[in-house]
């Protein structure tokens, strides 16, 4: 018997009972939908991650205080308050591979303009904040050095305290409340969006450092400092410069641990891709298992199907089909419910994506890579799934199977 004849026999089959065909199909077509539909949610999260970082900068570094330990308990990063604004020159004055710092210092508060308020993230950053974080001031201007060393009460708004606060009217010149102390709008920043689906960056307000410090916070220290190399090849080096110049500063003994911390952006980036793609596995493993119940299904109906048809297999056998001629048919019959339930599975999976992308407003990517997969998968499912009614059927005794009734 050759395989195209193998086929239309088997659709033949198939049909003499389209709902069950159907309704046995119906797992594998949920199991490769939903296993596509979860990978595209996945891959989407990771190119959104991606996304966010590359806007950020690749030759990005982060300074932190290191952990304090106190009585033999550990305080955790960034709990030593012993960085200043002194260790943020020193690192541009003696760091050739640095171009930018931003000293860091941020709290929350509470927003009034008239009779409106809000309650958002206060960020005192340095004057080169826009250019280390290339984030563009949309209108207006960002505050200069001068308005930082005279410790000036001037803002420049996130679009989302713009939007809140004034409502699409102008905002430049007007005096917000910060905590009840009066700022001067500046500018307003250009929209970033969410950062992941945790936070809106957005949301803030950008005040010189030295304003937050003495005005809001009371403290003489910075929290952090945002640095940025001359290029992206230049990084590492940056970081080692860094490193040794504030050991210096710090005086701080040869092998003794360092009271700071530099990260890299690529390395906190590679994090979160490493995670995310980590979700991508755990979504398409939980989706998956529908395709091994589709695949369940599928041997349950075939052993059925053996069972109602042991009179016409012996017929055949009786005529000369052969043990490995009865093997085929039902083994075409398994993967042929497979493989339709698995183009029908890659349509669901792709309108699902779709759907969710527009509906949930996600960002989905559906990958060439991900539908072979499933399609594979559910071919292999088939396969596996109907091997056994299959061999069942080729040893039935012609005898026996001729008198069945």
């Amino acid at each position: 018997m050759n395989i195209a004849r193998t086929v239309k026999v088997s659709l033949r089959a198939l049909s003499r009972n389209k709902m069950r065909s159907f309704l046995t199909a119906l797992g594998i077509i949920i199991g490769v939908g939903a296993v596509i539909a979860m990978v595209s949610i996945g891959q989407g999260a990771r190119l959104e991650v991606e996304v966010r970082f590359e806007s950020m900068g690749t030759n990005l570094l982060f300074v932190r205080p290191g952990s304090r330990s106190y009585m033999g308990r550990s305080g955790g990063g960034g709990s030593y308050t012993n960085l200043t604004e002194a260790d943020a020159n020193a690192i541009l004055e003696n760091c050739d591979a640095v171009k930018f710092i931003s000293p860091n210092v941020n709290g929350r508060a509470q927003v009034i303009y008239q009779n409106k308020n809000w309650n958002t993230s206060i960020y005192g950053v340095g004057e080169k904040y826009p250019e280390i974080r290339n984030w563009d001031v949309e209108t207006g201007s960002f505050f200069t050095e001068s308005q930082i060393r005279s410790a000036q009460k001037v803002a420049v708004l996130g679009s989302e305290v713009s939007q809140n606060l004034f409502e699409g009217a102008d905002p430049i010149g007007q005096v917000i409340r910060v905590n009840k102390i009066p700022f001067r709008v500046l500018g307003v920043l250009e929209s970033k969006g969410e950062s992941g689906g945790f936070f809106n960056r957005d949301d803030m307000i950008a005040i010189p450092y030295t304003t937050a410090q003495k005005r809001l916070l009371g403290i003489d220290h910075i929290q952090s400092i945002d640095v940025s190399a001359v290029s992206a090849p230049r990084t590492d080096e940056a970081m080692r410069q860094i490193e040794e110049a504030l050991r210096i500063r710090h005086k701080i003994a040869p092998g003794a641990e360092d009271d700071f911390n530099v990260r890299d952006m690529s390395d906190i980036a590679e994090s979160a891709s490493e995670a995310t793609q980590i979700l991508t596995i755990l979504l398409g493993g939980i989706a998956s298992i529908s395709l091994l119940v589709g695949g369940i299904g599928i041997m349950n109906i075939m052993l059925v199907s053996v069972t109602e048809r042991i009179r016409e297999i012996g017929i055949r056998m009786s005529v000369g089909a052969r043990e490995k001629d009865i093997l085929l048919q039902f083994l075409t019959e398994a993967i042929v419910l497979s493989v339709l339930g698995g183009f029908l599975g890659i349509v669901l999976g792709i309108g699902s994506s779709r759907l969710i992308s527009h509906f949930a407003n996600m960002k989905t990517l559906v990958s060439i890579g991900a539908i072979a997969l499933a399609f594979l998968f559910s071919g292999s499912v088939g396969i596996f799934f109907g091997f056994y009614p299959a061999r069942k059927a080729s040893k039935l005794d012609p005898i026996e199977a001729l008198r069945y009734e």
